[in-house]
């Protein structure tokens, strides 16, 4: 028996009533097998039922058949920047997770846009989602008011919602900001920058400004060096601010003297010997909170100091982006893919019913020492 053609002589998808009619049976019979109940089928049905679907190319309908059970296996991810090389590389283990876990992941990407948040959690909602994966900018606690607690699971991603109880995945912030401010001021840098993007909504901005201050007040205290930190806010989203806090650092840069023009060919060179010499309190160590606010930073001295920019600035980022190896940048490297697979089984273990009390995974990242800071190429 073939599918019966349409008026249009396209043939239609066979439906589970062809099955039923192909295998001589009824339709609570092919219901069964679909669903696995084996048991209650005879040997010689089962054959007849596994012929039929074979025959008729029957695909069944998975959504349809998740709703009546009140299961679709769909879950949302909410992501604020897909262009951050952090985002991909967290999605690459979310999907392998979602692939392990029988789960489809509809990825919803707010470009930075607060009032795009919203409307995509609204939008995952009458999607009836078994869950929701949020890596977002700037959401509030009544935008997600229909997620977590008692609503559909939700697990957070690097960043936590103020009134928001939830589980949450991503580095352990705090740890590796001070491992990256201690690991300069081992390598002798007495004037350090921690450059971030605005701080005060996003919590995982907090959490490393935080601790950089903190390691530079324990260092002050401890050794009574003449170490100095601060802070520069660089709004990426705001051409005039961005230039007002590039031109702040330009200032300390410049500060400490001019220096002999190298060739482009010996930058890297010239920053192992300044450091092997104790060179780099001569030279700002500049700590960028992430990839984007690093990339904006290079380009940036670069163009104002040229090929030799690293003689004058030691570059450190949190975020291990392909271009830092290429340029020597030292950088502290996030366990994405780990993060991404991490956040997927919290939430499959959430909509299987597990009840425990909200759950922190903090991950740690590896230091990786380049030329910038003093280190091996």
């Amino acid at each position: 028996m073939s599918a019966t053609p349409t008026s249009q002589n396209t043939p239609r998808r066979a439906t589970i009533t062809d099955v039923a009619r192909e295998a001589g049976t009824g339709k609570t019979s092919i219901s069964r097998y679909l669903n696995g109940e084996m048991s209650v089928l005879s040997p010689e049905l089962r054959a007849r039922i596994e012929a039929a679907i074979e025959r008729l190319d029957y695909q069944p309908n998975q959504m349809a058949r998740g709703l009546k059970r009140g299961r679709n296996r769909l879950i949302g991810m909410l992501l604020a920047d897909l262009t951050n090389p952090y985002t991909v590389e967290v999605l690459q283990g979310v999907e392998a997770a979602c692939h392990a876990l029988g789960l489809m992941p509809l990825i919803c990407h707010a470009a930075n846009e607060v009032e795009m948040e919203r409307r995509y959690l609204q939008l995952l909602t009458t999607y009836r989602v078994e869950g929701v994966i949020v890596n977002a900018l700037g959401v509030r606690e009544e935008t997600l008011r229909p997620v977590g607690g008692g609503g559909i699971p939700a697990v957070l991603v690097d960043r936590s919602v103020e009134g928001l109880v939830a589980d949450i995945v991503g580095l352990d912030n705090r740890a590796a900001a001070e491992l990256g401010t201690r690991h300069l001021l081992d390598g002798g840098f007495r004037d350090i920058w921690f450059v971030v993007q605005p701080f005060e909504q996003v919590s995982s901005r907090r959490l490393r400004e935080a601790a950089f201050r903190d390691t530079m007040r324990a260092y002050t205290n401890a050794r009574a060096g003449a170490v100095q930190g601060h802070t520069l806010v660089l709004n990426l989203a705001d051409a005039a601010q961005t230039e007002q806090s590039l031109a702040e650092l330009d200032r300390a840069i410049d500060a400490l003297g001019a220096h002999d023009a190298i060739g482009a060919n010996d930058v890297l060179d010239a920053a192992n010997q300044r450091a092997g010499s104790g060179g780099n309190a001569a030279r700002v160590a500049v700590f960028a909170a992430n990839a984007p606010v690093a990339l904006r930073l290079a380009l940036h001295l670069k163009a104002r100091y040229g090929a030799a920019w690293q003689t004058r600035v030691a570059l450190l980022s949190i975020d291990d982006p392909e271009w830092a190896e290429l340029t020597g940048i030292t950088t502290i490297r996030q366990p994405t893919y780990d993060i991404g697979y991490r956040a997927v089984e919290f939430l499959h273990e959430r909509i299987e019913g597990v009840q425990t009390t909200a759950r922190d995974c903090l991950l740690p990242g590896e230091l990786i020492v380049r030329a910038s800071t003093g280190g091996g190429g």
